[in-house]
């Protein structure tokens, strides 16, 4: 189909490109930004006058709970959240259950989403076999099958052996490894540890059960020389063990969740079980420290760390509650709220969620690499048109996600997508 944007104010994070702009896409490549091709007779028509044409979302946290959890959330619920959102391509942990650790499973999971026609999905692929910390799986199998790296999603490895090991064998044959820093022992509580977790009653998780991890991790990658990803930074100190990593020459990224950006213990409330999330919410500090490290490009990417839960599950005592929230429809909105409460320029709260994932994923991409996440002449038609304007209630119930907790609810937030694009095809409109 050959379908013209007329008129929308176009911004392109990865290459500094902001101006308005007519976008022409024939098939799925983009034909043309600015001048329509001579001849260009488009099916469709868009007018996108007053709004942004931005490139599609890449969300590197989206649980799609298939399979094994499909009454928490189904295939097909999941990747219509994410259209909503305006994530065109978006990466799966691999603990689903059956875990992510057989290459059939993987293909399963793949041809199933492409049927749903709308996000491009990159699995990641289990490190241990069941993500019990023991046996390595077979990555080249599973590479070949589409996964984009390995990791153990929010289940620690209890074995330092076991992890060098993994963190060796992936450099071998340049595979990613995707870690989310918790001490096995130190990370069992629900929810940050100091006053407010003790005038609660609540099993804390102190901010060294983060930064062991990281010191662990960042001496093993100073043998090993493998390339790490370092998921849903949480703490102050380890944003600061982070950049000096970084400052190091150690070959690492970071992310940060929504949750942890925006909200801190005290959003737990009168134990609000929608609050329950994983890594546990902490203080103001650590929640500003997080947003300069994002804004100074320490910590690379911003995530949903979408994670829909049953209804049943968050019901509850909160200590027992299941944790996870929804989130993947809510990443461009908390973006752009993000920028403007913190005086973040634009151009990067719009990087954070485009390019910078992107970059994160880097060669394990191929040949996508170079066309996702931004908006070229000639590249694929993933695409997104918001309206900055927009002032939306975050209303649970209409959300498209299937689970339904989100500590956003209520929330008045701005900018909205109406209309996303996926490999030149419309797979959404508000």
């Amino acid at each position: 189909m050959k379908i013209l944007i007329r008129n929308g104010r176009v911004m392109d994070p990865a290459r500094g490109f902001d101006q308005q702009a007519d976008i022409a896409i024939d098939g799925s490549v983009i034909a043309a930004i600015g001048t329509v091709p001579e001849g260009f007779v488009a099916e469709r028509e868009i007018d996108a006058s007053g709004q942004w044409v931005l490139p599609g979302l890449v969300d590197l946290a989206v649980r799609l709970r298939e399979p094994g959890h499909e009454h928490e959330g189904m295939l097909q619920s999941e990747m219509a959240a994410a259209v909503a959102g305006g994530v065109t391509s978006l990466v799966c942990p691999p603990d689903t259950e059956p875990v992510l650790d057989e290459q059939g499973l993987v293909e399963m999971l793949k041809f199933r989403a492409e049927k749903q026609h709308k996000s491009r999905l990159f699995p990641m692929g289990a490190l241990t076999i069941g993500l019990k910390g023991e046996t390595l799986t077979e990555m080249a199998e599973l590479t070949e099958s589409g996964c984009v790296a390995f990791g153990q999603a929010d289940v620690p490895l209890s074995s330092i052996t076991t992890l060098s090991r993994a963190l060796s064998y992936a450099n071998t044959f340049g595979y990613a490894v995707w870690l989310r820093p918790q001490d096995k022992d130190l990370g069992r509580g629900v929810a940050a540890s100091g006053a407010l977790a003790t005038r609660m009653g609540l099993a804390g998780v102190s901010v060294a059960a983060e930064t062991i991890a990281l010191h662990t991790i960042f001496e093993l990658i100073r043998g090993s020389q493998t390339r790490v990803h370092l998921c849903r930074i949480s703490s102050a100190a380890g944003v600061e063990l982070v950049r000096r990593a970084k400052a190091e020459g150690l070959n690492v990224t970071a992310d940060v969740s929504i949750n942890s950006l925006l909200l801190t213990e005290n959003d737990i409330g009168y134990f609000d079980s929608s609050a329950r999330v994983v890594p546990v919410l902490r203080q103001q500090r650590d929640r500003d420290a997080l947003s300069a490290a994002l804004a100074d490009g320490t910590i690379d990417a911003l995530v949903s760390d979408h994670c829909p839960v049953d209804e049943d599950a968050k019901v509850l005592p909160f200590a027992e509650a299941e944790p996870g929230a929804t989130g993947v429809e809510l990443l461009l909105s908390i973006a752009v709220k993000w920028s403007r409460d913190y005086k973040v320029p634009l151009n990067r709260a719009l990087a954070v969620v485009t390019s910078a994932p992107v970059a994160v994923l880097g060669s394990a991409l191929g040949e996508q690499q170079s066309l996702l996440g931004q908006l070229n002449v000639g590249g694929v038609a993933d695409l997104c048109i918001v309206d900055p304007d927009a002032e939306w209630t975050v209303d649970p119930k209409a959300l498209q996600s299937q689970g339904k907790s989100t500590p956003f609810n209520g929330y008045e937030l701005p900018a909205r997508v109406v209309t996303t694009i996926v490999d030149g095809a419309v797979a959404y409109q508000r």
